[in-house]
């Protein structure tokens, strides 16, 4: 209902709370629908959206129902929550939001909206009956809303600088929160991160009694795409090799060479939770997993008007770097970009990693209170980058005709909402 909606998004302006009490106690109100199936969840600073993704499709590969809850939505509400890998309906949206409402009415004080979102999605994960639901972690992972589940098998996947001011300042603070998420005897599968980062992880799941799974530990066997704009541009071919099965000749459906890691971590998810499956059955699983995801705007590419555009979050430095490294590693030259950040990122860090692939910048600026002034963003720029020309255009999609107007072959980058609004536009 749209007085329901209207109080979901009124819980914006509380902004970022982290903490387990609001979510627990709002979850009894609820009637605890986590416990009425198996959930996974799934941090990491960049690439935990993608390996949600990849187990999802590999636990729906193997016959199970599943849920997905990931954030933030690229342009509707119902994207954050997917039955069997299709975003749940607005009616189906709107019932459990009703509830979720209803129960907050419980709580000493309103819930965060990430919190509402978090409740909203584990009650439709009920009234759907999934066999199992896997959940991106939003933030941090120690006193993040999904923190209050218990699952069967976690992952952690690569950690970097982001959310400074809330997780700490260095790798070991920020991992420590991430390590958050490890609970006494689940397994954990750990992505191949900084000897600081795993040393953390490594004795929070001591002090858990929790096994972990390093995808150091597994043989990756990589073939390198065709550099081209065709269909399998950016995309690697790998086979991974783990203690129990050989998974073989797999073409990522992910671009970017980021994306070995993550098909790392998601086969070793997949290899945890169906270990009792048919070795047949789990092959089909992490095969399906790898090659037929659908994730958007990671490294999308879209024919637009004359020409394509390449849409990517790269909502932090890490994720500009890997974007900055795809374009010269599958184009070998420097392109126009689109870009817009929300100004509470490190700018000049994400600035500063892709500009070495930029021929251009075109600054825009997506429909958020947050988002950078697409005028400061060129002041930074000429303070980073002077030999990379940049000019201002508040109107994304126009921002992408006048990038367009430089090459054929552009990119929109820098902030997830400006990718949403940008796909939604061309698409």
């Amino acid at each position: 209902m749209a007085g329901d909606r209207e109080f979901l998004f009124s819980l914006e302006q509380i902004g970022i709370k982290l903490g387990l009490e609001q979510i627990r106690a709002l979850l009894v109100a609820l009637r605890r629908p986590d416990l009425a199936y198996p959930s996974i969840t799934i941090a990491g600073t960049n690439g935990k959206g993608s390996v949600t993704a990849m187990v999802e499709r590999g636990l729906r590969e193997a016959g199970r129902r599943t849920g997905r809850y990931t954030s933030p939505h690229l342009v509707h509400l119902e994207e954050r929550i997917a039955i069997d890998g299709q975003p749940i309906a607005a009616s189906a949206l709107d019932r459990s939001l009703a509830r979720v409402r209803t129960a907050s009415t419980s709580l000493p004080s309103p819930p965060s909206f990430f919190e509402a979102t978090t409740a909203l999605a584990l009650d439709v994960f009920r009234e759907s009956a999934v066999d199992v639901a896997v959940l991106e972690v939003g933030l941090g992972g120690r006193l993040d809303a999904t923190n209050a589940v218990t699952p069967i098998a976690a992952a952690i996947t690569a950690i970097a600088f982001d959310h400074e001011e809330y997780l700490g300042r260095t790798i070991e603070a920020i991992a420590g929160e991430k390590a958050g998420i490890i609970k006494p005897g689940i397994p954990v599968i750990l992505q191949e991160n900084s000897p600081d980062a795993r040393r953390v992880i490594e004795a929070e799941a001591a002090r858990a009694g929790a096994k972990v799974t390093s995808t150091g530990e597994f043989t990756v066997v990589t073939r390198a795409p065709a550099t081209s704009i065709g269909p399998l541009a950016g995309r690697w071919t790998v086979d991974v090799i783990t203690p129990r099965t050989r998974y073989h000749d797999m073409t990522l459906a992910l671009r970017g060479k980021h994306q070995i890691a993550n098909a790392a971590t998601a086969v070793g998810v997949l290899d945890e939770v169906l270990v009792a499956a048919p070795e047949d059955a789990r092959r089909r699983a992490v095969h399906a997993a790898l090659t037929d995801v659908v994730w958007p705007a990671r490294l999308e590419l879209l024919p637009w008007r004359h020409g394509h555009v390449l849409i990517d979050g790269a909502h932090n430095p890490a994720g500009a770097r890997a974007l900055a490294v795809y374009i010269q590693d599958t184009y070998r030259r420097r392109v126009p970009m689109v870009v817009g950040i929300m100004k509470d990122k490190d700018v000049d860090a994400i600035l500063t990693a892709l500009a070495p692939s930029a021929s251009h910048f075109v600054f825009t600026a997506p429909a958020s209170a947050r988002a950078a002034r697409p005028e400061h963003l060129v002041a930074s720029a000429a303070a980073i980058a002077p030999v990379v020309p940049a000019e201002a255009i508040a109107d994304p999609l126009r921002a992408v005709e006048r990038a367009l107007s430089h090459d054929a072959l552009v990119v929109a980058g820098g902030s997830l909402y400006l990718a949403g609004e940008i796909r939604h536009g061309i698409t």
